[in-house]
């Protein structure tokens, strides 16, 4: 029977998607995101297990996760979080909300859009973001930072953004800002 194989001791246990998150299509990361702003503001409430938030506090908690809604938006929010006005609103359908909230900045570009552009421009040096980010580029920015980096580290970087499209490829924007994204950069 061969050696089992052991995962590396850098890797982190990847976090599950409870069945909320699973049914709003969002990560664990991002309803761990959503119910660390719901607790800032939360209240404890008999019947409800992660207690309740003040309906005057639902804008600030989505504020706090950087999903700041308009004044419709928060209106019609607060409709569908407390039908009864009785004042509060409970954990699942503000985590439903948050995700609508999250779903909509993703398909409109997200209010990042912008500042992905700027920080892939400070990658490349240039103004257009239709040039993709190269090696020379990588070089210049780590000599830059005054870091002595291995090029081979670099091109590995390039091949792991672009999907091993190869070194001369290069990374796109779009590239860029998936990358970014799945490291936590932006939302």
């Amino acid at each position: 029977m061969p050696p089992k194989r052991k995962a590396p001791a850098d890797t982190a246990p990847k976090e599950r998607q409870s069945k909320l998150a699973k049914e709003h299509n969002i990560s664990a990361r991002e309803e761990r995101e959503i119910k660390e702003a719901f607790a800032l503001f939360a209240e404890p409430m008999d019947g409800e297990k992660e207690g309740v938030i003040p309906t005057k506090d639902v804008r600030r908690a989505m504020i706090a996760l950087g999903l700041p809604p308009t004044k419709p938006e928060l209106k019609e929010f607060l409709e569908i979080l407390d039908p009864d006005d009785e004042g509060y609103a409970s954990y699942e359908p503000f985590v439903a909300i948050c995700a609508l909230k999250l779903h909509a900045s993703r398909d409109a570009g997200g209010p990042g859009s912008d500042e992905v552009d700027e920080a892939f421009r400070l990658f490349t040096g240039g103004d257009s973001t239709d040039a993709p980010l190269t090696l020379a580029h990588l070089k210049r920015v780590a000599m830059t930072l005054k870091q002595d980096v291995d090029e081979q580290l670099l091109k590995d970087m390039i091949l792991e953004a672009n999907g091993g499209a190869g070194v001369g490829k290069g990374v796109s924007r779009a590239e860029f800002e998936e990358l970014m994204r799945k490291a936590g950069a932006w939302k």
